[in-house]
């Protein structure tokens, strides 16, 4: 059993108090030669003791024992490779220092790098006489997509629910959609109607709870309507279970209570879709193919992306995927992130990144190896896919995907086995955007960084008007 160690925390809970190690050792009826041990993690926790605390000070053992210093070490050590600090960053041993010693001025440094970064992407994305109204509106995208990267895309309740709501039913994946209609009919009252194109406008499912109607356009095939009950049936056998993550998100903005509870629900789809157990087993051996794993759960490419993000349950952990989607002017209008990395949060806009060339071979799986300016290294894979086509107006509404991973894991997927994995040459230079990227001579640049001055020589032209 893993030794429970509280150092920074109690360290936190004595001062917010305003006690001194021997204050604090009176009170628990122990030596302040001993809270000084636990403080510093030189000693681990008994139960006892730990109960002893949670009474004395009226706090959650739990928060006490929940153990957040692998995420907070992963969090800063990429803060710390941002290009707007010096070369020399400290090492592992220090951050690690700092996350056990000094937690509140880790915080208050994440959350300063995190504004820096959010205030530099807005300023970057917004344009017009309306950039000073846009600058001060909040996303609720990017707070959602904070919540779950924060939890690592992962949520053990719905996990159970979706494993609840499957046993020793819909069991045959051809089914599922009729099997889920019964289901919703008679447990429920809820019925389900396939609406013509022309009814349901640019809607695809719309869920009337006044009537207890389902309502699907023809346009989604069985696979995706299959999707839209099971997100319904979430939302109407599981509601405790929302309730209890939304309520704990912390999340202030209606708006984005609302978005959460819809990215829940379709976790709680997908989940039921592609049960973990299985999905997981699946894909590994696969080696990681998703169209052969979408087969065998007769779900599309992109539900199968989305749920390989999600497999991050302790003692059944898959490769640790980022998940992003952009459309063809390169805007994301998806992004999903089991990981901290730079490339997940912010990528997307770096045009030697295939994904942007995936556009050009529509349906063509693209791998690729890429290095980021601060040496990080990952492995990705991008393809295209369309939305559903029911009208002249929504033709050719392709979107590339990309899923990576670190390129540490790049041998457990199949579509890195042709590569040679020490061939110098192997890794593409990439950036986040040219406004951030401090690489010269790249061929593609097109804008002078925000953050540093590329030298000019007004004797020569380099490959761009932006390098000499």
């Amino acid at each position: 059993m893993a030794k429970t160690l509280i150092g920074p925390r109690l360290r936190q809970l004595r001062r917010e108090r305003g006690q001194t190690q021997a204050d604090m050792a009176r009170k628990l009826d122990v030596s302040p030669s001993y809270i000084n041990l636990l403080e510093n993690n030189q000693r681990s926790l008994s139960v006892q003791m730990l109960m002893s605390i949670a009474d004395a000070y009226a706090v959650d053992w739990r928060d006490l024992t929940r153990d957040e210093t692998a995420r907070r070490v992963a969090d800063l050590r990429h803060a710390v490779r941002d290009p707007v600090f010096a070369a020399d960053r400290p090492d592992l041993q220090e951050l690690r220092g700092a996350v056990d010693h000094a937690p509140r001025l880790v915080d208050l440094f994440l959350e300063l790098h995190g504004a820096y970064r959010t205030a530099l992407e807005k300023i970057l994305s917004l344009a017009g006489e309306n950039a000073a109204d846009e600058l001060l509106r909040s996303s609720p995208e990017t707070v959602i997509h904070n919540f779950f990267r924060d939890h690592e895309n992962h949520f053990p309740e719905l996990e159970r629910a979706a494993e609840s709501a499957r046993e020793g039913e819909f069991t045959s994946p051809e089914d599922r959609y009729f099997d889920l209609r019964e289901r919703l009919r008679t447990r429920h009252g809820i019925s389900v109607r396939i609406r013509r194109i022309g009814e349901m406008g640019d809607a695809l499912r719309y869920y009337d709870e006044a009537t207890g109607v389902v309502h699907l356009s023809q346009a989604l095939d069985t696979s995706n309507r299959a999707f839209q009950l099971a997100h319904v049936l979430c939302l109407v056998a599981y509601p405790n279970v929302l309730s209890g993550i939304v309520d704990r998100s912390g999340l202030g903005s209606q708006h984005a209570l609302a978005r959460l509870r819809v990215e829940l629900a379709n976790y709680f789809a997908a989940a039921f879709l592609m049960p973990y157990d299985a999905f997981l087993r699946e894909a590994e051996l696969a080696a990681y193919d998703i169209d052969r794993v979408a087969a065998v759960f007769s779900t599309s490419f992109e539900q199968v992306c989305q749920r390989l993000t999600t497999l991050q349950r302790e003692g059944a952990r898959g490769v640790p995927f980022f998940f992003l989607r952009i459309d063809k002017a390169g805007n994301v209008t998806k992004r999903f992130n089991s990981t901290s990395f730079h490339l997940a949060e912010y990528g997307g806009s770096c045009p030697v990144w295939n994904i942007h060339t995936a556009f050009y071979q529509p349906g063509v799986m693209m791998p690729q190896f890429v290095e980021m300016p601060d040496g990080a290294r990952y492995f990705t894979v991008s393809r295209t896919v369309h939305r559903p086509v029911f009208s002249e107006e929504t033709q050719d509404r392709r979107l590339t995907l990309a899923l990576g991973c670190e390129a540490k894991y790049a041998h457990r997927l199949r579509y890195a086995s042709s590569y040679n994995f020490d061939d110098p040459k192997l890794y593409a230079p990439i950036g986040l955007n040219c406004n951030l990227c401090p690489r010269q001579a790249c061929s593609q640049r097109a804008h002078q960084p925000l953050l540093m001055e590329l030298p000019i020589d007004e004797n020569r032209r380099g490959s761009t008007r932006y390098e000499s």
